[in-house]
This record gives structure tokens, C-alpha cells and sequence, in this order.
């Protein structure tokens, strides 16, 4: 059913488990940057040792064949741009979801598409789930760009379901998924 985290490889990028190695660059290019952090709704990291902290968690985290968490490494400068994971894994139903962030001066040049593609062509020849999916907040409209492009289908809103606590404001969850049939 599981393989855990493989490494693929693109014309551009390489999806590689995540090392100690990769912290300076996880920093400089987005983990420490408020903006994409909070489109990717997750906290930014301020120190490196913060940022150790947390390659140690995912590390520990290999072992498990259902944990699956890629560094997107640019080929060029072998420098961690990003990350896709499955955020949530549902084995009895052969369902993930996943999600993904690139960093700001790396995004709009098609790595997040090219990342997200490789994934389910991953998950559909390598892996005995069934379906990927995903969401994106209502003002993300990029992020539904990157979904549809990597060939998931829009399948609904639910509406002002995301709440943003730090301004008290609501916002649509947008979903796409795809399955098995629709790659395969």
C-alpha cells in the first residue's frame, strides 16, 4: 500500500526526503518568510535551530512508510526552493491530501505544477492509494492555478470554512481531487 518518501526526480527539480542539510536554505527561501508561510498556513521559523527542531521531527518521521514529505531541490543549485507533503493520509479509504509551498522568488515559474504532477504520477504507479486532494483558500488563486494545472479536477467550495484568526475574517476552502482512473 505505502512505499513512505522516494526520491523523484523532473527535468528541473529533485523530491528527495528532507536532510539537516537543507535548513539554511529552508530559511532563506521560504520557511522563514511571512508571506509564503501564511498562504501555506503554517508558522515561519525565525532561527535555524528552529528550523533543526523541525528537520528532526520530519526525519524521525521517515521511518513510518506512510509518511510521505518532499524537499523540492532545485537541480541547478541543489537548494531546497519548497516542500510537497501529504498533510493527511487515510489508509482505511486510500485517500491523501496533500499540500505544497515554494518559495516567493521561485514561484510563478511552474515548480509548484511540476512538483505537484510528479507526486500523484508517484502515487498512481508506486503507492495503492486511490485519490489525491487538496484545497486552496478563496484569495489563493494562484495556488488553484497549480492544482488545475497539475490535472485535478475542481470539485467544489466550502464556503467561508477557513477562518483567519489573526483579522477575524472568513474565506472559501476550494477543492480539486484526482483519481486513480483519471492518470492511469
Amino acid at each position: 500500500m505505502h512505499t513512505g518518501t522516494q526520491v523523484i526526480q523532473t527535468d528541473r527539480i529533485i523530491l528527495r526526503p528532507f536532510v539537516m542539510q537543507d535548513a539554511a536554505s529552508m530559511l532563506g527561501n521560504w520557511i522563514g518568510d511571512e508571506e509564503v508561510q501564511a498562504n501555506y498556513g503554517e508558522p515561519v521559523y525565525e532561527t535555524i535551530e528552529s528550523v533543526n527542531e523541525l528537520l528532526h521531527k520530519w526525519m524521525m518521521s521517515y521511518a513510518r512508510q506512510d509518511f510521505y514529505r518532499w524537499a523540492v531541490v532545485l537541480k541547478e543549485k541543489n537548494e531546497c526552493i519548497g516542500l510537497i507533503a501529504f498533510c493527511h493520509v487515510d489508509g482505511a479509504h486510500h485517500v491523501a491530501d496533500i499540500e505544497y509551498c515554494i518559495g516567493r522568488s521561485y514561484q510563478g515559474q511552474g515548480f509548484a505544477t511540476e512538483a505537484l504532477a510528479s507526486v500523484i504520477q508517484f502515487v498512481f504507479e508506486r503507492t495503492g492509494l486511490n485519490r489525491v486532494q487538496a484545497f486552496h483558500r478563496g484569495r489563493n488563486v494562484s495556488s488553484g492555478r497549480v492544482l488545475q494545472k497539475a490535472r485535478m479536477k475542481y470539485e467544489g467550495i466550502l464556503r467561508k470554512s477557513y477562518y483567519y484568526s489573526e483579522t477575524g475574517e472568513y474565506d472559501d476552502k476550494v477543492y480539486y481531487g484526482v483519481i486513480r482512473s483519471d492518470i492511469v
